[in-house]
């Protein structure tokens, strides 16, 4: 046998018959086909993908690291998600305060509608205080905790989380208020 990393010289036999077209074919063709037609190709493609989904909303409730989506994982966004979720934030409120303000506009009484101008602008400048605050606190601990990892967007998927009521919120919290992250 000779070794197929040196070339061959081209007058030299190959050492066995050319095969037919046909079976050169047919080999090929065997190799290229699968045991399984399109269809059921497809349908296991939709099964694994209906489990993977599932296993992700599993984790998504648990909190189970393996299975999160790839926004989800990592020290940094956990250490992130357990920073929000330890506290109480003015903006997990927003859509509660906002129809009660949009009810109290909505009232055809000038006193009530100036009030919920008013409360408006309150809760935006609230809100956004808040945000500053626990920015500039998670930026300060993630920089502690992770100074060589990659902490990029987690102080904006922390924000984020902050606006969505605490029930709501997926991956669920998996501290409570007032423990330390």
């Amino acid at each position: 046998m000779t070794d197929s990393h040196q070339p061959r010289h081209p007058e030299a036999p190959k050492g066995r018959p050319t095969p037919k077209r046909s079976v050169a074919q047919s080999q090929r063709r065997s190799v290229a086909n699968t045991t399984m037609s399109r269809k059921e190709a497809a349908k296991r493609q939709r099964e694994e993908r209906r489990a993977a989904l599932e296993r992700q909303r599993q984790a998504l409730a648990s909190g189970d690291e393996r299975y999160l989506p790839a926004r989800d994982k990592g020290p940094v966004r956990r250490l992130a998600r357990d920073f929000v979720d330890s506290r109480f934030h003015i903006a997990e409120w927003f859509l509660p305060m906002a129809v009660v303000i949009l009810v109290l506009s909505m009232v055809q009484v000038a006193q009530l509608q100036n009030i919920a101008l008013l409360l408006w602008l309150v809760v935006i400048v609230m809100i956004v205080l808040d945000s500053v605050v626990t920015g500039v606190r998670l930026k300060k601990t993630l920089a502690e905790r992770f100074p060589d990892e990659n902490r990029r967007g987690a102080v904006a998927y922390a924000l984020m989380r902050t606006l969505q009521m605490r029930r709501l919120r997926l991956p669920k919290p998996q501290v409570k208020r007032g423990e330390r992250p």
